[in-house]
């Protein structure tokens, strides 16, 4: 039995499998980036402009949540120490 022309039939169709994979993975990057490129230019811009009077507003409501949780706390220790002693 002669074994190399199956042994070349075989490394030929190893070639051409690893080739048509490579087309396909090159595509399919290609595609990949062409839809990146497509939805990054069509895409809305994004509003990123903060006005002074919301940083100020902001500081007024950092104020408000710190009291608010500085007397839930207190309210919560003064629960937990009446029954501590209790």
């Amino acid at each position: 039995m002669n074994e190399g022309p199956i042994i070349l039939e075989g490394v030929n169709l190893m070639f051409l499998g690893m080739g048509f994979v490579f087309c396909f993975l090159a595509l399919l990057v290609a595609a990949t980036r062409l839809l990146s490129t497509l939805s990054i230019k069509f895409s809305p811009p994004e509003k990123a402009i903060v006005s002074a009077k919301q940083t100020v507003s902001a500081g007024a409501q950092d104020d408000n949540l710190v009291a608010a949780i500085s007397a839930v706390l207190h309210h919560h220790n003064q629960k937990i120490n009446k029954q501590v002693q209790a």
